[in-house]
């Protein structure tokens, strides 16, 4: 009974350490093994025209990647999945990227830091699983136009269907939040009290 008692007091620290705390940053992939990523900052296709990460991998707080897990596992039932453009996001990329662009209307300022910084906003659009294609949204990523807001609907009704049938998931689901200009942009909410960060992703 001792020897028992005393292997509990041993194992229940590194319990306790091994949970998540929800600011807690995660690789998505490890906890949604099936998701699509695809960062965006990774590559030239971005509105810097600039490879700005290092890897392809996703980092999110632990509290949003198990509200995109709910959002992923529902549209599964319909064919479908997310890709994820942009997750969590270095301090040190948003200083750079304000260097680039010191614009409030399309970078968000270091000095306060973007969601992205507390890995609680996320990136993404829709995909067919059966073929891997992106569903037909408004604009590419990174448009910055009126043609990018939830508000604009001089578009045709299967690109609205696809936009709002994200959203609803987003928001109904996973408990996101928008941003109206950017259809492709979500906030969990819970993370604008998440602490700004600068962990480097290798």
């Amino acid at each position: 009974m001792k020897n028992l008692l005393v292997s509990l007091l041993i194992w229940m620290p590194a319990m306790v350490l091994a949970q998540s705390t929800d600011d807690e940053l995660v690789n998505v992939k490890e906890l949604i093994p099936g998701i699509v990523i695809d960062l965006k900052y990774n590559t030239m296709d971005n509105f810097f025209q600039q490879k700005l990460y290092t890897t392809n991998e996703c980092f999110l707080a632990h509290g949003a990647a198990r509200a995109l897990k709910r959002v992923q596992d529902s549209l599964h039932t319909r064919g479908l999945g997310v890709k994820i453009w942009d997750g969590y996001r270095p301090r040190a990329i948003q200083y750079l990227m304000w260097e680039i662009l010191p614009d409030s209307r399309y970078v968000a300022d270091p000095a306060s830091g973007s969601v992205h910084n507390r890995g609680g906003a996320v990136d993404l659009t829709l995909i067919d699983l059966s073929t891997g294609q992106e569903l037909p949204m408004p604009t590419p990523f990174d448009f910055f136009g009126p043609q990018a807001g939830h508000d604009f609907m001089n578009l045709p009704a299967d690109v609205i269907a696809n936009r709002t049938l994200l959203r609803t998931m987003m928001e109904n689901v996973g408990g996101f939040s928008t941003y109206i200009t950017e259809w492709w942009h979500y906030t969990y909410n819970p993370a604008s009290g998440y602490p700004l960060m600068d962990f480097q992703m290798k």
